[in-house]
């Protein structure tokens, strides 16, 4: 099983190439690298001492080195960030050396342009699976573990929450790609409202839960992602009758209000260039910089602090012709296998996605997450890296329909 990660020096990339090389796998023979940043490739072989990994220098715009890594493969993961603008080109050249492809998302900017190859993968007999990592990925799957328990779906409203116990660090430390991050706070959204798609603002849907500690009450917002443009139309979702499909986000609150301030300054993903004394400059390499040299300089400074993850689905429909509501819950605590993870989650759920590809029969086409594994193997992959999952029994309510 050769495993190639495009931009695998990365954050998330780094963190999955440490989980297929880790005592929990199978079968893994070779993972390779490939990343154009020497510095960080170096960093990753230095805190991976493993025989079985191998790293590349790798420019993503030559075509031909792209294939040639390509066909000494198995499955290619996709690692570069979304907005970095190579997701197509990486897809279409795994189509063309018939070797299976895995991403971490599209942030909806790609997938509804990768969901609309199924028929030309299929026919090809090449795999193809988009949005595997935790949102999207894990999320997709909580939402079919929850469309599996009613006869009938209303609504799905999915949610993600983060939050951070001890000293608050003086540093700000992105908790994964600083241009999705960006995105998120300033793209607009897709959400399925009464039955279509429909563009909503960012910031828009704010909403407030109670949940469990360490989380409390929690605001959420929509942001713009792909789960909304895949759930409600996937297989065993859609003739179930479906009118509402939401997602909805909370970083830790005060790294919440640093980024609406970096992104009130005029900080966006796809930033047009500035000129700065007469030399043209992209805003967010200028502020992806600053970071990184404010966390180099002091990032021993970055006090302790426990990391707290949940992804929850809430569902509502009816069952045998009740209305119900079901709710299906991963929780993520701090546990010592991860505490070099930046996303633990994230990192886990392509390992776990990728091993499940290659070890059951291939399905040609390209799927979402919640069309392509199944439920019960996934949650149980997740329980061995100590997430806890939480499927709840149907809540009925007490009139029949």
């Amino acid at each position: 099983m050769r495993i190639l990660i495009i931009g695998g020096a990365g954050l998330m990339s780094a963190g999955t190439a440490r989980d297929l090389l880790s005592n929990l796998p199978y079968g893994v023979t070779r993972v390779v690298a490939a990343d154009a940043n020497p510095d960080r490739l170096n960093a990753l072989k230095k805190s991976l001492p493993d025989p079985r990994l191998e790293t590349r220098v790798f420019d993503v715009t030559d075509r031909n080195a792209l294939l040639s890594l390509l066909n000494d493969c198995d499955l290619c993961i996709n690692g570069v960030p979304t907005f970095a603008g190579f997701q197509m080109t990486i897809f279409e050249a795994c189509l063309a050396a018939k070797r299976t492809y895995v991403d971490y998302g599209g942030m909806g900017v790609y997938t509804v342009q990768q969901k609309a190859q199924h028929v030309r993968w299929k026919e090809a007999g090449v795999t193809s699976v988009i949005g595997l990592g935790s949102d999207p990925g894990l999320s997709n799957i909580l939402c079919r573990a929850v469309a599996d328990q009613l006869d009938r779906i209303e609504r799905i409203n999915l949610f993600w929450a983060a939050t951070k116990v001890g000293p608050e660090s003086p540093m700000l430390v992105p908790p994964y790609s600083l241009s999705t991050i960006l995105a998120e706070y300033v793209n607009p959204s897709r959400q399925f409202l009464d039955g279509q798609l429909r563009e909503v603002p960012a910031f828009s849907g704010a909403e407030t839960l109670d949940l469990p500690a360490p989380w409390g009450r929690t605001t959420f917002i929509h942001s713009q992602h792909s789960e909304p443009l895949t759930v409600p139309f996937a297989e065993g979702i859609a003739e179930k009758g479906i009118r509402e499909f939401t997602w909805k986000l909370s970083l830790p609150e005060r790294d919440h209000e640093a980024w609406v301030g970096i992104v009130k300054a005029g900080f966006g993903p796809n930033d047009d260039p500035v000129t700065v004394k007469g030399i043209s400059v992209r805003p967010l390499d200028v502020l992806q910089a600053v970071i990184d040299r404010n966390l180099q300089r002091n990032g021993n400074r970055i006090p302790a602090q426990e990391s707290h993850e949940m992804h929850f689905a809430i569902g509502q429909g009816t069952r045998n012709g009740n209305r119900c509501r079901v709710t299906c819950r991963v929780i993520g605590h701090p546990h010592p296998l991860y505490k070099d993870y930046v996303d633990a989650c994230t990192s886990m759920c392509m390992s776990v996605g990728v091993q499940q590809i290659l070890k059951r029969g291939l399905r040609p086409g390209v799927w979402a997450a919640e069309e392509y594994f199944d439920v019960e193997e996934f949650f149980a992959e997740m329980r061995k890296r100590h997430f806890t999952i939480e499927l709840d029994s149907p809540v009925f309510e007490t009139i029949a329909v």
